[in-house]
């Protein structure tokens, strides 16, 4: 314990003597070099933004088409259910009419 606070203690005095004042610049053509080692390394979003961006836009377009064969599948069952009974409410009312033309 005794080591431990010695060496906070001369931490502590040697950032108390810092001065404050320095510049706080980049070194000449770090920038540059970052932006090459990223073009290098076939990352030119330093983050991954377009990558992520183009995987979002694929997984939506996959739900877009999943959900699109999904509601064209119920419009066609809706309509076969549908259609039997119009053929009967056809034949009832054709029905209905030759009885009352008689």
């Amino acid at each position: 314990m005794d080591d431990v606070d010695l060496r906070l203690k001369r931490l502590l005095r040697a950032a108390s003597r810092v001065d404050v004042d320095l510049a706080q610049e980049m070194p000449f053509g770090f920038d540059t070099r970052v932006v090459a080692n990223c073009r290098g390394a076939g990352l030119t979003n330093g983050n991954g933004v377009s990558r992520l961006i183009r995987r979002v836009a694929l997984v939506a377009a996959a739900i877009l088409v999943i959900s699109g064969a999904a509601a064209v599948r119920e419009f066609a069952q809706a309509r076969e259910l549908s259609e039997p009974m119009i053929n009967e409410y056809a034949l009832a009312d054709s029905a209905i009419e030759t009885e009352m033309s008689r």
